[in-house]
């Protein structure tokens, strides 16, 4: 697996969490989880800071383009909770 593809993975498990990702089976996203959304964003962060200069520029480019993303959609989430 490279780095790229375990970034897109961890991001689209944010987005199930975020509810944008309709069910396998064709139906409608599920309700949104916002916790665990914010628990693997939080990874993604990690990640970032942990692997400061040692990262080819796509692959920051990637993370950064991601985090920047799900950033803004948990805060779109979170105050549709409200």
């Amino acid at each position: 697996m490279t780095f790229g593809a375990f970034v897109l993975s961890l991001s689209t498990s944010a987005a199930v969490h975020l509810g944008l990702v309709p069910s396998a089976e064709g139906g409608e996203a599920p309700a949104p989880n916002l916790e665990l959304a914010r628990q693997t964003i939080d990874i993604l962060e990690m990640l970032h800071v942990k692997t400061q200069g040692n990262l080819e520029p796509e692959e920051l480019h990637l993370l950064e383009s991601v985090l920047h993303d799900l950033r803004l959609r948990y805060v779109e989430s979170h105050e549709k909770e409200r």
